[in-house]
This record gives C-alpha cells, sequence and structure tokens, in this order.
C-alpha cells in the first residue's frame, strides 16, 4: 500500500470524490452492469451542492495515493449504515477499499454499534461477504426508469471481534 493514506473528508473533496465515483460506476462495475444501468446509476459525475451535503452528513473517509485521492468509504454512524463506496479501477486489488473499510467499522466499533447494513452492488457484494457480510435481501434499485440489482447485506459487531 505504498504511498496510501486514509483522511476524513474534507471542504473541497466533493468534486474530485464524484469522479471517483463516476469512473468506479462506468469502469469498474463495467463488468456486473450493463451500459444503461451504469448511465442511470451515474449520468454524469455529481459535483452540486446535493452531493456535498450528502458528503458532509456522513463519516466520510478518504484514499489517496501520492495525493492523489483514489476512493472513498462513508457510513451513516447514526443508523449504522454504510452508504458509499467507491475505489478507482486501477485501484483495485491494491488494498484500498480494505483500508478505508477498516477505518470505517473501527469507528463503528468505537461507537458501540452492534451492527451494519450496506446496499451493496454486485461488485461490492464480493468484498463485503469476505469481510463477513450476508445478504438479508436482493432488490431492484430504480434510477432514472432502469431497474439495478443490489443487495442489502448485514454483520452483526461484536466485542472483541476484529474487522
Amino acid at each position: 500500500m505504498s504511498g496510501l493514506t486514509i483522511r476524513p473528508y474534507a471542504a473541497g473533496d466533493a468534486p474530485v470524490l464524484g469522479q471517483v465515483y463516476h469512473r468506479a460506476v462506468h469502469e469498474g462495475a463495467a463488468g456486473h452492469y450493463d451500459a444503461d444501468q451504469r448511465r442511470a446509476w451515474s449520468p454524469a459525475p455529481p459535483d452540486d451542492a446535493e452531493w456535498e451535503a450528502k458528503l458532509e452528513r456522513v463519516d466520510c473517509v478518504v484514499a489517496e495515493r501520492d495525493g492523489a485521492a483514489v476512493g472513498f468509504m462513508s457510513m451513516d454512524m447514526g443508523a449504522g449504515h454504510l452508504e458509499l463506496a467507491f475505489v478507482l479501477p486501477a485501484e483495485r486489488r491494491r488494498g484500498t477499499a480494505d483500508a478505508l473499510y477498516a477505518v470505517l467499522e473501527g469507528r463503528a466499533r468505537a461507537a458501540g454499534l452492534s451492527g451494519l447494513t450496506v446496499d451493496a452492488s454486485a461488485l461490492a457484494e464480493r468484498f463485503f461477504a469476505r469481510r463477513g457480510w450476508s445478504v438479508a435481501s436482493r432488490e431492484l434499485a430504480e434510477r432514472h426508469g432502469v431497474l439495478i440489482p443490489r443487495a442489502r447485506m448485514e454483520k452483526r459487531l461484536s466485542a472483541g471481534q476484529a474487522a
């Protein structure tokens, strides 16, 4: 993980994280979702006040490699819901998502949460399953008139259990 740093979200991060999100959807998820689904999921990189507010209202951590943002994850600690989990395609299998996830699960444990939920894409489902998450249900999310499959997953947290 040479050159990788995990830091808190900061004012001004929203535009670059919108680019990370968009590229992760369009390039990284290409093997799991067709072009129409990816366009509906992310028609353009988000870069507006709503996107910024979404990132600011949760516990968001950013991964930087050699000073450039390469991924991020966010969790609503009040609800125990992991909201966003995206890394650039080039960061897959480099430990970036692992490092981001470890920080957020550690914070959830420190906050005394007993369990977590996530609405996982087909791509992210394997990542979470390897970390002890299980599928609670499957659903189709509607975005811009297109149905996108995802899995509602959950993980029980117990005292002393490692992330």
